[in-house]
């Protein structure tokens, strides 16, 4: 009821759970006078009858719900480990994603060409020297022995053909090894990743590489599979001593291809990756076997090599095969490369260059040379010498640059330029020749003066009336001045370039005694017009240049200058120099039962000394002399540059046909039973005397030409020759 005068009570809701009501749920009920009379119990303190408000909190049941129970210790390190390594793994994540972008679109990605590889073969399809950025050409998995790319893998990744690229299990091994060891021992890097770096990354030490690494092996793994992924390796991986590449490391250290390495050499390879320059077998042999004896254990233990063959390679370890001599044929190698642009410019795989070259012929020149300089070169005061050796045609058999290319790689024989003295002198005949001498010509060998000059002959000795023929197999100075005033040095000069010579020419009075500098190739090059018959040509070495499939790139057709001497001409000048050697100069290098001819050469102050000969199938010059343009010891044309020519071309013209020189039979003269006495009386004769005939050949200052020196003309019996030579009169 409610009160009078008042405000009916207010009733608080029950929250009762009434008998049979679903456990869990409260049954909330409002009555009228809950909603009217709620003021009047919180005034009274509530309905008759009704609970009191407890301030605990209820159970289900009823009761009160019992406090909250704390972690343990053990959870809590475990609950924190669980949310830090929820965030590593959103970190990890996030720093790969970065680096990931660092990185080029994986859908753009792709494997850079290897730099192209120029593999220069001797004739008979041997090779003579890698060239390139690589050092080797690139090779097939399936042309290497099973048990190369095996060393490689068991000592650098024995679980490739196991993991995905990068390997938990071996990063594991390896950190726990290092920790054994007191010291980094292992990497854990697979091969994989060791080609991802060598192929798009630098060599920086860095967590952002090892990333990038990773990330790009995973691509790798993903894009190849496992063998081609270990070729590209083997074709990339450096080895030292600029080999890139495994068949670049076999000729480099054991001078042979990849395919025919031993199981030693194999292991030796494998083990070289680790440290190139500290392994090296050519600088550190001991270290490298016994890195080898590692690889070859590894091997065994993984079942890659027979324990008998294992037992035998370590009983024999391999050595890097001795260089001998200095390599000259990397003398052959720079002139190809200098030469190769002018006939395949551009190339973007490996090229194959065939040269003309015999890798016997090569052998023998260095030989002669080395042997005889470090024989006889410090006694004559000779450090350096060169050797060119070609056919008639020009191709060239045998060049050699240097005593030994791997104390210097000056190419003498292709780019040195020094005054051939009396090795000159055929260009000065020859033109007194075209304008209507014979070698019967006679001449006075006397003194003679131009301007201020009077060249003198190294006897400083005159014979009177000489033929032509002698004066050249002696070498007389003052006849040779004197034909080159006849003719005049224009002439001489222009005669010299038609047959080849392309370097400048003074053309004054001391050009007759070879004052004007030249290669030995030019001056080799120049000579085969005497020995094929007049023809001129021009030095080459390449004769086919193919791709490594095979695909023909270039092929060298007939080429040469044309005719540039007459045949008679060829005739007359074959015989006079044949004399050279049966009574002149070179008496000392002649080759029994072959025809020769040449010229011997010294320079002024004995600066340089030259031979130049040749038979009708080889043509050969030696120099020899300083690099700092140091006078020798009175090394001559006539002794040690014919020495060498002579250990030559005994070897080179051994087995072959002796082949007559051209035209010279109608010219030839009688062979002298021995040799003319001098008129001075001097021991050994003229000859004895000239043997090695070095001169002196010209002063500071250029000559003045005589006039009228032109003036004295041929006889009516060789003006009779000029007009069936040149079809005009005198």
């Amino acid at each position: 009821m409610a009160q009078a005068g008042g405000r009916k009570p207010r009733s608080e809701p029950s929250f009762d759970i009434p008998e049979g009501s679903e456990p869990g749920r409260l049954d909330v009920r409002l009555s009228r006078n809950d909603r009217t009379g709620g003021a009047a119990q919180r005034k009274s303190g509530g309905a008759s009858g009704s609970a009191p408000r407890s301030s605990g909190r209820k159970t289900s049941g009823g009761g009160r719900r019992p406090p909250r129970k704390r972690r343990s210790w053990l959870g809590r390190i475990v609950y924190a480990t669980v949310v830090l390594g929820i965030w590593a793994v959103i970190g990890l994540a996030g720093l790969i994603a970065y680096h990931a972008s660092q990185l080029p679109p994986i859908d753009q990605l792709s494997v850079p060409k290897r730099p192209p590889n120029i593999a220069i073969l001797a004739s008979n399809g041997t090779l003579l020297a890698n060239r390139g950025e690589t050092g080797g050409r690139v090779v097939s998995i399936k042309e290497l022995p099973p048990y190369l790319p095996r060393s490689f893998v068991a000592i650098e990744d024995r679980r490739f053909y196991q993991h995905f690229g990068v390997d938990p299990v071996g990063i594991a091994r390896a950190i726990a090894q290092n920790l054994t060891r007191r010291g980094v021992a292992q990497g854990g890097s697979t091969l994989t990743q060791q080609l991802a770096k060598n192929l798009f990354l630098t060599p920086e030490r860095s967590a952002s590489r090892k990333i990038q690494e990773a990330i790009l092996a995973l691509w790798l793994e993903h894009k190849y599979t496992k063998d081609e992924i270990l070729e590209l390796y083997l074709n990339r991986v450096y080895f030292g001593a600029g080999a890139y590449g495994v068949e670049a490391a076999a000729q480099r250290y054991f001078g042979k291809p990849a395919k025919n390495v031993t199981l030693a050499e194999a292991a030796m390879l494998g083990g070289l990756v680790q440290a190139p320059s500290r392994l090296a077998p050519n600088r550190n042999l001991k270290a490298a076997q016994s890195r080898a004896a590692q690889v070859l254990a590894a091997m065994e233990e993984l079942g890659f090599a027979k324990p008998a063959d294992v037992k035998l390679a370590l009983a024999q370890p391999a050595r890097p095969a001795s260089s001998r001599g200095g390599g000259s044929q990397n003398y052959v190698a720079d002139l190809v490369m200098d030469v190769l642009d002018d006939f395949l410019p551009k190339f973007d795989e490996d090229i194959v260059v065939a040269t003309t070259v015999d890798a016997g012929f090569q052998a023998a020149a260095e030989k002669a040379l080395t042997d005889e300089l470090n024989a006889k070169g410090s006694r004559y005061n000779v450090a350096q010498g060169a050797l060119v050796s070609m056919r008639p045609d020009g191709a060239i058999r045998a060049l050699v640059g240097g005593r030994d290319y791997a104390q210097s790689q000056f190419n003498r024989a292709t780019t040195a330029k020094r005054q051939p003295g009396s090795a000159f002198k055929p260009f000065v005949y020859l033109a007194a020749v075209e304008r209507g001498l014979t070698p019967d010509t006679m001449r006075e060998d006397a003194p003679v003066r131009i301007g201020n000059w009077a060249p003198e002959n190294y006897s400083h000795n005159y014979r009177g009336a000489v033929s032509l023929r002698e004066a050249l197999a002696l070498s007389l100075n003052t006849v040779a001045v004197k034909l080159g005033q006849e003719v005049g040095p224009k002439a001489v000069a222009q005669t010299a370039q038609r047959l080849g010579i392309s370097s400048p020419l003074q053309a004054n009075g001391s050009i007759a005694l070879g004052t004007s500098e030249v290669t030995p190739l030019e001056l080799v090059g120049a000579y085969c017009a005497f020995a094929n018959g007049g023809t001129g040509v021009i030095p080459y070495v390449i004769a086919n240049i193919k791709s490594a499939t095979g695909t023909v790139l270039y092929k060298r057709g007939e080429g040469s200058l044309g005719r540039v001497i007459d045949p008679n001409a060829v005739g007359m000048m074959n015989a006079m120099m044949h004399d050279v050697f049966t009574m002149g100069t070179a008496r000392k290098a002649d080759i029994p039962g072959w025809e020769l001819a040449g010229k011997t050469g010294t320079s002024q102050d004995f600066r340089d000394a030259w031979f130049v000969g040749y038979s009708g199938i080889l043509v050969t010059g030696v120099w020899l002399g300083n690099d700092d343009g140091e006078p020798t010891k009175k090394a001559s044309g006539g002794n040690l540059p014919a020495d060498i020519w002579k250990a030559y071309m005994t070897t080179a013209l051994k087995g072959e046909k002796p082949v007559g020189l051209p035209g010279m039979n109608r010219w030839r003269a009688p062979r002298p039973e021995a040799p003319a006495e001098p008129r001075d009386g001097g021991p050994g004769g003229l000859i004895g005397a000239l043997l090695g005939e070095p001169e002196q050949t010209a002063s500071a200052l250029p000559p003045r030409p005589v006039p009228g020196a032109r003036e004295r003309g041929p006889s009516r019996d060789d003006r009779n020759f000029l007009e069936k030579l040149f079809g005009v009169g005198e």
